[in-house]
């Protein structure tokens, strides 16, 4: 290990042995070696070993065998000497919610012994940085989200350390936020020439470092700079642009239904962008789908889904099987009828004082994926729960499936599925207990429950983990059987809140296949996300922003107004919530 050499890893191990259960080997064999000064991120699905890894590098668990230096040291009898130059920034930060910013930052300088002369310099400058100053006396939980992550990423800097770890430290926050935590995290490296070692979900991160490491299931997959990594598919991508009147997410599950000719396919900007097999002609993709497409600026995000698709198909235990869903048919007719599944007119919503959302006005139809985006704080979250039946409006008009909810809100959650942002199905009951429970919640009798039951575990391929519990199950058949509790009851409209948050990309394709089936047939879906490119899945989107709606419509709409064709949905996004605060007021 030489003087540029900040963590170097030989052939590190590291296996956890539950109680009452087989040993789970969370690395095996990691090789690597992070260069000092330099922006390094790990990209790889959940449950890759990312936290893993970053917590042997903090001192915080012992491998179980290998070599393992930081900072010059071996880690193993040497964990105080490393964390004290170090700093770490976990999923979960330790706020303190009823201590403002300044007190939290105080806590923190306190725990680490940092002197008062250097805070006097120190707090000015991260507050600076992070855009907290003029917010110092307010509540850690009062915060968005977004300045909470900056929060938590001030009282993780308030020493100066040779190190910097941050396990996803944008996980749920919207782009805006995401595009400053980067910044400051660019000027860190840059100006103060801080290593940073930063795991990551979003792909465009990852391009902003020097240099990037894939995993999956505990091994690494690759490494090199971005555009290195971008090379794994050159060659192999295009872009197809599907006829008017076809959604783009229909083109892309027919695509991604033949496994055998493309490795992935995403909506983006108008067309489908997607990967050939290296196999694979030309003609056989024009068989596939007679539409006009054209090669393609590779991606990182293309070269990690080659490496991603390539692995698990060598390592196909434990995947979840693949659903039964009817072809899609990409020559008919897929308009949208007139009929309106949810009414929204100068709908509001107060607590005390503070308006969440302001005389918002909207319609969706029925069969439309209608996405519902905004920074954090927006209003987006409470509209979201209105619109379910969670929280009662103040004032305005909603009706959802022909039912007014501030009438009938029981009646009206008849008509509706809900599949929440975290797993939240009970871990200790069995998988068929419960679709159960979820059943007589939905209010379908004995009868239909034990008839629906058999019907569900069978079309999601659930049956062999009947009485299997929850908790226990792989993390795609989690995301399964939540699915399958919010359609037992075959409702006309499905409430997806960040349905793909901590899933892989992988399964979100799936996901996103499954719901592509949902909406062919009829169901109306609502969905919330993080990740902009999942804009593109919808019908139309609405942004919000401080309570007000700032701009609805197609993304190619909204493209044309905000952006142009070559913009991303990201970009979109960030010019109107920009354009709307720059004015004071809605777009």
């Amino acid at each position: 290990m030489n003087e540029e050499t900040i963590v170097e890893a030989k052939g590190l191990v590291k296996r956890f042995a539950p109680k009452g259960a087989p040993p789970v080997t969370a690395l095996s064999g990691i090789d690597i070696s992070l260069q000092t000064g330099c922006l390094t991120a790990v990209i790889g699905p959940d449950g890759a070993g990312k936290t893993t890894l970053m917590r042997l590098i903090a001192g915080l668990l012992s491998p179980t065998s290998g070599e393992l230096r930081v900072l010059g040291m071996e880690v193993q009898g040497h964990e105080q000497d490393i964390q004290n130059r170090l700093s770490y920034m976990p999923q979960k930060f330790g706020l303190y919610e009823d201590l403002t910013i300044a007190e939290n930052m105080t806590l923190y300088a306190n725990l680490h012994g940092v002197p008062e002369e250097t805070r006097k310099t120190r707090f000015p400058h991260l507050l600076e940085m992070t855009g907290l100053t003029k917010f110092t006396e307010r509540l850690a939980g009062k915060l968005s989200g977004g300045m909470k992550q900056k929060l938590g990423l001030a009282c993780t800097l308030v020493r100066s350390p040779d190190l910097l770890l941050l396990d996803e430290p944008t996980v749920g926050v919207d782009p805006l936020s995401r595009r400053e935590l980067w910044d400051i995290l660019q000027k860190l490296s840059r100006e103060e020439r801080l290593s940073i070692f930063v795991s990551t979900a979003y792909m465009d991160e990852a391009e902003l470092c020097r240099r990037v490491y894939v995993m999956n299931h505990g091994r690494i997959l690759a490494t090199g700079s971005p555009e290195e990594l971008r090379g794994l598919a050159r060659g192999r991508c295009y872009r197809m642009t599907p006829p008017e009147g076809l959604p783009m997410r229909v083109l892309q599950g027919a695509l991604l239904d033949d496994k055998d000719a493309v490795v992935d396919a995403v909506p983006d900007r108008g067309t489908v962008h997607f990967i050939r097999r290296e196999n694979v002609t030309e003609d056989k993709i024009r068989d596939l789908a007679p539409f006009p497409f054209a090669p393609s600026e590779e991606q990182l995000e293309d070269g990690f889904m080659c490496l991603l698709r390539e692995d698990e198909e060598k390592n196909a235990e434990g995947k979840a099987e693949d659903l039964d869903l009817a072809p899609l048919d990409l020559h008919g007719n897929h308009t949208l009828g007139s009929d309106i599944d949810i009414e929204v007119r100068e709908l509001v919503r107060k607590f005390g004082d503070f308006t969440a959302v302001d005389k918002t006005s909207f319609e969706v139809r029925r069969g439309e994926v209608f996405g519902l985006l905004g920074p954090n704080g927006a209003g987006k979250t409470t509209t979201f729960r209105m619109l379910c039946g969670l929280l009662p409006l103040t004032s305005g008009h909603l009706s959802v499936a022909g039912v007014n909810l501030r009438d009938a809100r029981t009646e009206a959650r008849a008509n509706i599925g809900y599949v929440a942002q975290k797993f939240s199905l009970y871990g200790n009951l069995t998988v068929e207990q419960n679709l159960s429970f979820f059943g007589g919640a939905y209010g379908l009798s004995r009868k239909d429950i034990a008839r629906r039951l058999e019907e569900t575990l069978q079309e999601f391929h659930l049956e062999e983990y009947r009485r299997t519990p929850a908790e226990s199950l792989p993390g795609g058949y989690k995301q399964r059987l939540s699915m399958a509790a919010a359609l037992l009851h075959k409702p006309k409209i499905l409430f997806l809140d960040e349905p793909t948050s901590g899933i892989d990309p992988l399964a979100r394709r799936d996901f996103w296949r499954q719901i592509t089936d949902l909406s062919v047939k009829g169901t109306t879906i609502i969905v919330t996300t993080h990740f902009m490119e999942e804009a593109e899945y919808c019908d139309r989107i609405m942004i919000q922003d401080q309570g007000k709606l700032l701009a609805i419509g197609t993304p190619a709409d909204l493209r044309a107004q905000y952006g142009d064709e070559s913009s991303t949905m990201n970009e979109v996004f960030i010019r109107i919530v920009e354009t709307a605060r720059g004015k004071g007021g809605t777009a």
